[in-house]
């Protein structure tokens, strides 16, 4: 199933960003994300095997709780080990932390937080837009941010209607338009604002916001013009 970005969400920790991402109904997060934070290590790898090795249990059951998903990261659509809250809470476990506690209440503030949201998705599109408000952005870039990632939904529905369903498809789509509205692809414009592993959009300035949402909704239109 295609994973759009109101399947990919982050989180703040502590200041520290966590991402997640819906899978059968519930959050899943990043285990390097969460295991960087709790265990405040500069080798997340290393530190995952060696936690591991001393933990035989959480070693013979690692496949039944962690899942690779695909995950929306700076650097483009990524397979990513990701856990629930209960593969989660089993992770923290093996990890001594005084940060271990605090974040057990904090990811079950997160798990009621979408029950919530599954009950009113409009929390969720608030919460991203408080996300980005902490980040430091002023409220008129936030708002034509926020107006074109319901642009963009529109845009990649549309897609998937059509045929859509790998990330590759919808990377090319991208491209395309992206390439008739600025003259560069995406992965050109990120060099030429020199950026690497930063979200593109989030680095637009509200000319720039306001083309990309005029693109994609001109495309969504035309696309609805058509038959299917």
């Amino acid at each position: 199933m295609k994973k759009d970005i109101k399947d990919n969400k982050i989180s703040l920790f502590q200041g520290k960003e966590i991402r997640k991402t819906i899978h059968q109904k519930e959050w899943w997060f990043v285990i390097s994300d969460i295991v960087e934070i709790i265990a405040d290590t500069t080798n997340v790898t290393d530190y995952i095997k060696k936690m591991r090795l001393r933990d035989q249990e959480l070693e013979k059951g690692w496949g039944q709780f962690v899942t690779p998903l695909s995950v929306l990261t700076k650097g483009g659509p990524q397979k990513l080990n990701c856990a629930n809250t209960e593969g989660i809470l089993r992770i923290v476990q093996s990890i001594p932390s005084p940060k271990a506690e605090p974040f057990k209440r904090w990811l079950a503030k997160v798990g009621y937080e979408r029950m919530q949201e599954i009950d009113n998705p409009e929390l969720a599109t608030k919460r991203t837009r408080l996300l980005y408000k902490l980040k430091g952005y002023p409220e008129d870039w936030i708002e034509k941010r926020m107006r074109g990632i319901a642009v963009r939904e529109d845009l990649t529905d549309e897609w998937q209607k059509r045929g859509a369903q790998k990330n590759k498809d919808y990377e090319i789509l991208t491209a395309e338009i992206s390439q008739a509205t600025f003259g560069l692809k995406p992965n050109e414009y990120k060099q030429m604002k020199g950026l690497k592993n930063e979200n593109l959009r989030d680095h637009m300035n509200d000319f720039e916001l306001i083309l990309s949402m005029l693109s994609e909704r001109t495309t969504t239109e035309i696309h609805r013009s058509k038959i299917l």
